[in-house]
C-alpha cells in the first residue's frame, strides 16, 4: 500500500510540475541551414548511469559509450537500421580467406584543436593514428577493458599483450607492437587475423576502437581520460564528476549532409547524471531535456496507450521506440549441484508465465517474450522465430521436475536468486517468477539484492547458482549472444569465467558455433547461428525472460534524431526545428 501511495503522489507531482510549466524552448541561438534547416542549440541529455572513462581502450559501459560516440570517430561504424558502413575508412575489403581486412582511409579528417597540438591547432588523420589506437587496445599498460576482441583474433595481439604486462615500472615491453596491425601507406590500415572470424568486420564500430592521437595520450598522461581528444562531431570541454559533461562543435568536422550543410548542426550537447528515471522524466517534462530515455515502469501504462502512443499531458512530444536488441535472463550455474539437472532447468523455464509478466508487471514495456531463445528478434537477418525454447506449460514443468527426483516439488532445495540492488523493474520481475516458481513447482526461492559490482564478481566467479543478469548486443551478429554459451570460454580449475558464467558447456554447440563464426557468406552463418541455438536451448542453459524494447522521449522541436535498436547515441545529423516560432 504504501508503495501505490508514493507511486500516486509521484505521478501527481509531475501532472502538477507539466500543467503550469511549458515544455521548454532549446538553448543557445540559431541560424539558419540549407534544406530549411537550422544551426545552433544546445542538446541536453540525461544518463542515469556512471561515466567511467573517455579514453576508449576502458570504454566497457552504456554512458561512456554514448559520449564518446560524440567526440570519436571510427573506421566503420553502423546506421539506425544497424548495417554496417563508412566513417573514417571510405571503404573496406576482406580478402585471405576471411583473415585480412584492408581500410582506405579519408584525407580530409583533421583532430580536434588542442593545446596537445603545437599552437593548439589539430592535425590531419594518418593511418598511424589507427595503428596507435588499436595497439593501445592490447596494451596491458593502459588498463584496457576490450583487449579480449582482438587476443588470439589478431596476429600478434597476445604476445604484445603478455609483453606489455610483464614490463616493470617504467621499462620497455619486448615487442613495440602487433603485427597484425599494419599502416600500409599514410591512408591505409591493414588487419590480420590469426584465422578467418566473421563477425570481426564488427569490432571496429565499437565505442572501444575511437581513434585517437598519440599526442593527447602523452600530454594528458593519466588524464586523458578526462581529457579526451578524437576527430568526431564535437570536441570535449568539461567534465564536472556526477554533475555534467560538456561537450562543443567541432568546426572541422568533415562530414555534411544531404544539402550540404557542414555537420554538426547542433552548437553543443550537455550531459547531465541524474540516476533516478522518474526525476529524469520530471526534468524532460519540465523543459529542461530535449529527451528522456526508458519510461518508468510504473507509470508506463498511464502514460502510453496500447497503440504505442503517448497519451494525455504526454501526448504533446515525440515517442520513439524500437525493439532493442537486448535480452533479459536468470542464469543457473550449470556446474552447480541444483542446476545441473537439465531437467531441473527445463522445468524452470515452463513454469514461467513471460506473456502475463508482460501484461501485469511490465504494463508492456518489452519487445517480446524470450520463447525462441536468447537471440532477440530484432537481429538483422535472423529468422528467430525459427528456433523453439520455452512457453508456459506448467503440467509439463511439473513431469519433469517430478522426473529429476522431485515430485510435487518435494525435497527440491531452497534456491536464491541473486539481483543487482536498486529495485524498480528486475525486482518486479524477480518477485513474478518467484511467485509462478511456487505455484507451479512448490519451489522456495529466496530474493538477495548486492551491489553491482559485487554482484558480477560472484557470477563471475561461480558463486552465484541463480542470478539476474541482461545482456544488450555489441554488434548486430548473433555471435554476441551465443558466446555466452560457448564452452571453450569456461575457464579450467574453477576460474573466473565473464562471458560464460553460466558455465554451459557441450561440444555439439562449440562444434557448430565455431563453424558458423568462421563463416563469411551471412546467410549460411545465420543458419548455423541457428542450429547452435537450438542445441543449447534444449539443455536450458539459462532461464530467458524477455526481450527489451527501448522508449525515448523527445521535445517537439527534436528532428532527424537517429533511433536504434543498439541505443547508439549519434548526434550529428541531429537539429532544433525553429521554423513554427
Amino acid at each position: 500500500m504504501m508503495a501505490l501511495l508514493r507511486w500516486v503522489v509521484a505521478l501527481f507531482m509531475i501532472a502538477a510540475i507539466a500543467s503550469c510549466t511549458d515544455p521548454g524552448m532549446p538553448e543557445g541561438t540559431f541560424r539558419p541551414a540549407a534544406g530549411g534547416k537550422f544551426y545552433g542549440g544546445i542538446y541536453r541529455i540525461n544518463e542515469t548511469g556512471e561515466l567511467s572513462s573517455m579514453d576508449p581502450v576502458r570504454i566497457n559501459d552504456v554512458t561512456s559509450g554514448h559520449i564518446a560516440a560524440n567526440i570519436y570517430d571510427n573506421l566503420v561504424t553502423f546506421d539506425h537500421n544497424l548495417n554496417l558502413r563508412p566513417e573514417l575508412a571510405d571503404s573496406f575489403t576482406i580478402t585471405g580467406s576471411g583473415m585480412q581486412y584492408t581500410y582506405h582511409l579519408r584525407t580530409d579528417v583533421w583532430f580536434h584543436d588542442d593545446p596537445c597540438f603545437p599552437g593548439g591547432q589539430g592535425r590531419k588523420l594518418v593511418a598511424s593514428d589507427v595503428v596507435y589506437s588499436l595497439t593501445r587496445i592490447c596494451d596491458a599498460r593502459t588498463g584496457s577493458k576490450n583487449a579480449g576482441y582482438f587476443l588470439d583474433k589478431v596476429q600478434g595481439a597476445r604476445e604484445y599483450y603478455e609483453a606489455t604486462a610483464a614490463v616493470v615500472s617504467d621499462g620497455v615491453p619486448a615487442l613495440t607492437g602487433v603485427r597484425g596491425f599494419l599502416a600500409v601507406n599514410d591512408s591505409t590500415v591493414r588487419i590480420s587475423l590469426t584465422q578467418p572470424f566473421a563477425p570481426f568486420e564488427n569490432y571496429p564500430a565499437l565505442s572501444s576502437m575511437g581513434i585517437h592521437p598519440r599526442e593527447a595520450v602523452d600530454y594528458y598522461g593519466s588524464a586523458f581520460a578526462q581529457h579526451p581528444v578524437g576527430t568526431g562531431p564535437f570536441r570535449f570541454v568539461r567534465w564536472l564528476p556526477d554533475r555534467e559533461v560538456v561537450l562543443q562543435r567541432n568546426p572541422r568536422y568533415w562530414r555534411s549532409d544531404e544539402h550540404g550543410n557542414q555537420l554538426p548542426l547542433l552548437e553543443g550537447v550537455r550531459f547531465s547524471f541524474i540516476k533516478d528515471d522518474k526525476l529524469q522524466l520530471l526534468e524532460f517534462k519540465a523543459g529542461n531535456l530535449e529527451e528522456s530515455y526508458r519510461i518508468p515502469n510504473e507509470f508506463f501504462g498511464d502514460i502510453v496507450n496500447n497503440q504505442k502512443q503517448p497519451v494525455g499531458d504526454y501526448a504533446r512530444f515525440v515517442l520513439l521506440h524500437v525493439p532493442a536488441l537486448s535480452t533479459q535472463y536468470y542464469g543457473f550455474l550449470n556446474t552447480d549441484s541444483v542446476f545441473r539437472d537439465a531437467r531441473v532447468r527445463q522445468a524452470f523455464n515452463l513454469a514461467v508465465d513471460r506473456r502475463r509478466i508482460m501484461r501485469y508487471v511490465l504494463r508492456g514495456q518489452a519487445a517480446g517474450p524470450a520463447e525462441h531463445g536468447i537471440v532477440p528478434s530484432s537481429m538483422p537477418g535472423y529468422a528467430h522465430d525459427s528456433v523453439h525454447g520455452y512457453r508456459f506449460e506448467p503440467d509439463r514443468a511439473r513431469q519433469l521436475l517430478s522426473d529429476a527426483g522431485f515430485p510435487g516439488g518435494v525435497g527440491f532445495p531452497a534456491v536464491t536468486l541473486q539481483l543487482n540492488a536498486g529495485g524498480g523493474r528486475n525486482m518486479q520481475i524477480a518477485e513474478a517468477i518467484q511467485g509462478m516458481l511456487k505455484e507451479h513447482l512448490n519451489v522456495n526461492v529466496r530474493l538477495l539484492q548486492v551491489e553491482f559490482a559485487q554482484h558480477l564478481e560472484r557470477i563471475d566467479a561461480g558463486k552465484a547458482p541463480f542470478y539476474r543478469l541482461g545482456w544488450v548486443a555489441d554488434y548486430p551478429d548473433p555471435e554476441t549472444f551465443l558466446q555466452l554459451w560457448y564452452g571453450k570460454l569456461v575457464p579450467p580449475n574453477g576460474a573466473m569465467s565473464p562471458i560464460n558464467s553460466v558455465r554451459y558447456v557441450n561440444p555439439a554447440f562449440d562444434a557448430v558455433f565455431e563453424q558458423a563464426i568462421t563463416t563469411t557468406d551471412r546467410a549460411q552463418r545465420m543458419q548455423l547461428y541457428r542450429q547452435a541455438e537450438q542445441i543449447a536451448l534444449d539443455d536450458a542453459p539459462m532461464l530467458l525472460i524477455l526481450h527489451d524494447e527501448d522508449y525515448r522521449f523527445l521535445q517537439p522541436y527534436v528532428r532527424d534524431y537517429p533511433h536504434n535498436a543498439m541505443d547508439r547515441l549519434q548526434l550529428h545529423g541531429v537539429w532544433f526545428d525553429r521554423s513554427s516560432e
